[in-house]
């Protein structure tokens, strides 16, 4: 791979980490991650909440972490594709040591399979369920 195509996938791997980052921490400033369903519902006082209410606020705080968590994995992915493009490593398939095409490198920065690998994976999954 070429210096400015690495120039370009590095950009958008900084730029990707920069827009997850500020989303979580978003989510954590806005959102009910890390609160109680008393501190959401800003009731101050000694009684219950409603049990539809106490599910929803949990059902909406599941979701979060879920997302936060999906996020956190492609924060990681992006950091270790980082650290391939600092070792020169950046750009094969680790599963076939192929070339990945710069479309799907441009698409999924941080991705660490060629698109062949990546079905093969995706279908074992499926296939595992």
């Amino acid at each position: 791979m070429d210096k400015l195509r690495k120039i370009k996938i590095k950009k958008l791997l900084i730029k990707k980490r920069e827009e997850i980052t500020e989303q979580m921490r978003q989510m954590k400033k806005n959102g009910s991650l890390g609160k109680s369903p008393k501190d959401i519902s800003g009731d101050l006082s000694g009684y219950s909440l409603h049990m539809a209410d106490v599910a929803t606020e949990n059902f909406e705080r599941e979701m979060q972490y879920g997302y936060a968590s999906a996020e956190q994995k492609v924060l990681y992915e992006i950091d270790y594709a980082l650290a391939r493009l600092k070792e020169r490593s950046f750009g094969k398939c680790q599963a076939c040591s192929y070339d990945i095409k710069m479309n799907r490198l441009t698409a999924v920065p941080y991705t660490k399979l060629c698109i062949k690998c990546q079905e093969k994976e995706d279908k074992n999954k499926s296939g595992s369920m």
